[in-house]
C-alpha cells in the first residue's frame, strides 16, 4: 500500500522536532553575520571579522560585489571596502543568499538530480525576483528579493529525502511532484522557523502557491515570488488559475498579467547577473 501524504508530513515533522531531518545546516558565517546585523551598533569591522573565517564565503561576496550587479568604479578588493560600500544589512542579505547553495548538496547519487533541478528552479525564480526588484518594484531591496525566490521552495529537500525511503513514492514522479506541490509550503515554514527566518519570508514559502493570497499595503516579498512564478512558468498547468487577473498580487505589482512578461525577456543581462552571483 503506497504511503501517503500526511503520513510523510507526519514523519518529516516527527523528525524536524526531534532534530533527526537530514538538511544540511546554515553556514555559521551566515548565521554570525546574520546576528550581528540584527544589533544596530554593530560596526563594519565586527562582520568583516566574522566574514575573515570563511575564505571562500569572503571570495565569492568579493566576486558578486564587483559583478555588474553592484556597478562601481573601482575593484573592491577586500572585505571592509566592500561592507563599507554595500552596508551591513545588504551584506547580511547577501550573504545568507550565498549560503543558501550548500543547502542543496545531495546526500547520495540517487538524490543528484531531484537536487539540482530543485536548486535550478530556485535560483530561476530568484532572478526573476531580483530582476523585478530592480526594475518595477523598487521599494523591496533586490537581495531579499532574491532570497526570497531562493527559499521559495526549500520545503522540497527534505521531502526528497524522506521520500528516497519509499521506492514507490520515489519512483513515481508524478505522485512525487504532487506530493512537493502540496506538501512544500507546511515543510519550508518549519524549517525556516529553526532558522529563526523573519515572518515576511515565512509567509512566502506557506503562501506562494496561494493565489488569492491578500493584504494590506504595498506589493511585499509573496507578492513578487507569485508574479515570478506564473509569468517564469514554474506552476504546473493543472494548478495555476486561469484567470490572472483576479490574482491580487498582479494589483499589488501594478503589472498587467497578460503583456508584462516582457519584463521578463527585455532584462535577461540583468537576469544573466543574478544567475552568475549564485554560481560564484
Amino acid at each position: 500500500m503506497s504511503i501517503t501524504s500526511d503520513e510523510i508530513f507526519n514523519e518529516l515533522n516527527e523528525a524536524i522536532e526531534n532534530d533527526t531531518l537530514l538538511l544540511p545546516s546554515l553556514p555559521e558565517v551566515a548565521l554570525k553575520v546574520r546576528d550581528v546585523a540584527e544589533d544596530e551598533n554593530a560596526t563594519t569591522q565586527q562582520v568583516v571579522d566574522i566574514l575573515s573565517q570563511d575564505a571562500s564565503m569572503s571570495a565569492r561576496l568579493l566576486q558578486v560585489v564587483n559583478s555588474p550587479l553592484y556597478p562601481s568604479r573601482i575593484v573592491i578588493d577586500d572585505l571592509h571596502m566592500a561592507v563599507t560600500r554595500m552596508g551591513i544589512r545588504q551584506v547580511r542579505d547577501l550573504v545568507m543568499n550565498l549560503a543558501m547553495k550548500q543547502m542543496y548538496q545531495p546526500t547520495s547519487a540517487v538524490m543528484d538530480a531531484q537536487f539540482r533541478a530543485a536548486w535550478g528552479a530556485s535560483v530561476e525564480a530568484a532572478a526573476i525576483c531580483q530582476m523585478m526588484a530592480m526594475t518595477v518594484v523598487k521599494d523591496i531591496r533586490k537581495e531579499q528579493a532574491l532570497l526570497a525566490g531562493l527559499i521559495h521552495n526549500i520545503g522540497s529537500l527534505p521531502i526528497l529525502l524522506v521520500a528516497e525511503n519509499h521506492d514507490d513514492l520515489f519512483n513515481d514522479e508524478e505522485a512525487l511532484n504532487n506530493l512537493v506541490y502540496d506538501l512544500q509550503g507546511r515543510v519550508g515554514a518549519m524549517i525556516l522557523k529553526t532558522w529563526n527566518f523573519s515572518n515576511d519570508l515565512i509567509s512566502v514559502v506557506t503562501q506562494s502557491h496561494n493565489f488569492t493570497y491578500d493584504h494590506e499595503g504595498d506589493a511585499n516579498l509573496v507578492d513578487l515570488v507569485q508574479f515570478t512564478l506564473l509569468q517564469g512558468g514554474f506552476i504546473p498547468d493543472d494548478r495555476a488559475p486561469q484567470d490572472w487577473s483576479t490574482i491580487p498580487a498582479f494589483a499589488k505589482l501594478g503589472v498587467d498579467p497578460e503583456v508584462d512578461v516582457v519584463h521578463i525577456e527585455e532584462n535577461q543581462e540583468m537576469l544573466d547577473g543574478a544567475r552568475q552571483s549564485l554560481a560564484a
